[in-house]
């Protein structure tokens, strides 16, 4: 378990203080793939350099198990950075070096004996799909292979915690999605705990379990994805959950949809968790007897499940109109958005 308590980084130009991170306090489990996610200016990402001490803190502790990370220095804090891994945007590998020869630095630096470092390297090679590049240098890659080897180099000391500095937004979205399944393989395969940092939402909805939204340095937001994206209360998480559900679409859209009908009621429906799977609008249909038509929505996958939206017009006697407004209304979380 991962526990930061008032952890506070505060940078001084001149007379100026910046308070890059202030007074963040999260506990994250042993295991999860846990999510931050901000704009640029957030403090994110000096958030992450924090907890391996890349950026001394102001003040505030971080925990990684029962071992305080701000408190040690010198050997003991080298000794314990060896169980926190780093991946980072711009891939950061020499590129003078192959494939294996990246993975091979940091089991050089710490002294492991060759024949362990090389059965190590070869195990990294082939966990991160590098098998036929091993001995190919960085300039003869794409930019997924190269992640891929800085994921290796990261696991190469068997880590218990892995930071990945937006590790994918250097990345096209086919490649993204790759990369994704990657650190969600070695979550599963070894246990590591895996912290992720990013700007984009696609990302925490695909691979995190929770997420903490962070604005001015704090954390406003924070819980499960799924919760998060069912009923975000901070202006900044709605605006992040826009861009996923597409709910952001340009209002004379919707607008043009509403106009075309002159009976019956426009509703939004909500379907979360296992609802998003029922089959609500045919036994709604069903149950009531009225036409219902989808005019937009989507469903969008996330680690604790499916959330949604559906814009549908829903038609027909005024009585049985009445009860089946009602019953989605409690089922779904609907919201009657006009009256034709």
């Amino acid at each position: 378990m991962i526990s930061i308590e008032g952890l506070t980084k505060t940078f001084f130009i001149k007379e100026d203080a910046i308070h890059a991170v202030k007074d963040v306090n999260l506990t994250i489990a042993e295991g999860e793939i846990f999510g931050v996610i901000g704009y640029s200016g957030a403090g994110k990402s000096t958030f992450i350099r924090l907890l391996n001490r890349l950026e001394e803190p102001t003040s505030g502790k971080v925990f990684i198990g029962e071992e305080e990370i701000t408190s040690l220095h010198g050997k003991e804090l080298r000794k314990a950075r060896q169980n926190i891994g780093m991946v980072f945007q711009h891939f950061n590998i020499l590129w003078s070096r192959t494939v294996r020869e990246n993975i091979s630095y940091p089991l050089e630096v710490n002294r492991v004996p060759k024949a362990e470092r090389n059965a190590r390297v070869d195990e990294l090679i082939q966990l991160v799909g590098l098998t036929d590049r091993a001995d190919r240098y960085p300039s003869e890659l794409s930019g997924g292979q190269k992640q891929r080897i800085g994921i290796a180099r990261a696991l190469a000391n068997n880590p218990k915690v892995l930071l990945c500095d937006e590790a994918t937004s250097a990345l096209d979205p086919e490649t993204t999605n790759s990369i994704l399944d990657l650190l969600i393989e070695i979550n599963q395969r070894l246990g590591l705990t895996i912290i992720m940092i990013t700007h984009e939402m696609q990302v925490i909805r695909k691979i995190c379990n929770r997420v903490a939204v962070m604005e001015d340095g704090q954390i406003v937001e924070e819980g499960d994805v799924l919760s998060v994206f069912s009923n975000p209360q901070e202006t900044v998480t709605k605006r992040f959950v826009e861009q996923v559900m597409e709910n952001a679409d340009d209002e004379s859209d919707v607008d043009a949809l509403l106009s075309q009908f002159t009976s019956g009621k426009v509703m939004r429906l909500h379907f979360i968790g296992e609802k998003a799977n029922e089959a609500l609008i045919s036994n709604v249909c069903r149950r009531y007897n009225v036409d219902i038509s989808i005019l937009q929505g989507k469903i969008s996958q996330t680690q604790k499940g499916p959330y949604g939206t559906l814009l549908v017009h829903i038609d027909g006697e005024q009585e049985p109109l009445e009860q089946a407004i009602t019953y989605m209304m409690e089922s779904a979380n609907g919201e009657v958005v006009q009256d034709a």
